[in-house]
């Protein structure tokens, strides 16, 4: 009888350890992998790369012409002009990067009339970003990165176009703590951030609200407008405001005819004077 109870003990010894054993941990989920590629003209851009990549540790690499353009803002314009009409867009240096190694491609650039630059168009050209998620970050004067998104969607159907970033040239000094948001709302970066109330219904403006919009556009040469109607919510240091404004004709370009309507985003920030962060045309 003891013979047998001790062979049932150690049966039960045995089939314990084989069950601890035999059982395995579920395998960690690895991060996905990302690349910081961006163009920049005047540093602007470069500067957004290097905070994206510096923050979410990722690899970086800047786009580069094989002909770059002169430095001066009316030289790059000029030739600009003169490719767009040609039909040339200019060739730019192989990127060094292995695309197919990254899951989510940050995709840097300067907004030139409208879209992305010609540099950033050429890379779209030859790149094959099907299955990836792609992040549109850009500078720009006014705007333009919701119509530079749509013209990413159309250049590459096959891969998926994420919410992106913009900051004006002249907002370069809130970039980093924009940067920082951004990352984090979007679940690129863990920490916390601020989530934003959605705008109410739009309201006709105030004589108040009239003034806020002509202080954050006056000495803007390319934004003649009149607000309309506003939306406000509140930020953590101010106050947001949505403008619904008509675009109005130049005075120093009477040809150039009126582009509409337009969105307007101003924030006041407590203490300091109104600036307008972009326009939707």
């Amino acid at each position: 009888m003891k013979n047998v109870k001790l062979l049932l003990v150690l049966a039960t010894v045995t089939l314990t350890a084989v069950s601890c054993g035999s059982k395995k941990e579920a395998p960690k989920e690895e991060a996905p992998k990302m690349l910081v590629l961006y163009y920049s003209q005047t540093g602007n851009t470069k500067a957004v790369a290097e905070e994206i990549a510096t923050k979410l540790g990722a690899d970086i690499e800047e786009i580069t012409m094989v002909n770059p353009y002169d430095t001066g803002f009316q030289a790059t314009i000029d030739r600009c002009l003169q490719d767009r009409e040609r039909g040339i867009i200019p060739d730019i240096q192989p990127v060094k990067a292995n695309i197919a190694d990254y899951d989510i491609i940050f995709l840097g650039f300067p907004v030139w009339f409208g879209t992305y630059a010609p540099p950033v168009q050429k890379f779209l050209l030859g790149a094959d970003l099907s299955g990836k998620k792609i992040v549109p970050f850009c500078t720009f004067g006014s705007g333009g990165l919701e119509s530079s998104v749509k013209d990413l969607e159309q250049a590459e159907p096959n891969a998926e176009v994420m919410p992106g970033y913009g900051v004006r040239a002249a907002r370069m000094a809130a970039m980093p703590k924009e940067v920082d948001q951004f990352l984090k709302a979007n679940g690129y970066l863990e920490g916390e951030f601020v989530q934003l109330e959605e705008f109410p219904a739009q309201h006709d403006v105030s004589e108040e609200e009239a003034a806020i919009f002509d202080a954050a556009v006056d000495g803007y040469p390319m934004l003649h407008a009149k607000a309309k109607t506003v939306a406000t919510r509140t930020l953590p240091d101010g106050m947001e405001y949505l403008f619904t404004a008509e675009d109005l004709p130049r005075e120093n370009s009477p040809k150039m005819p009126p582009a509409g309507e337009l969105q307007v985003y101003v924030t006041v920030v407590n203490g300091q004077a109104p600036v307008f962060t972009k326009v939707i045309r």
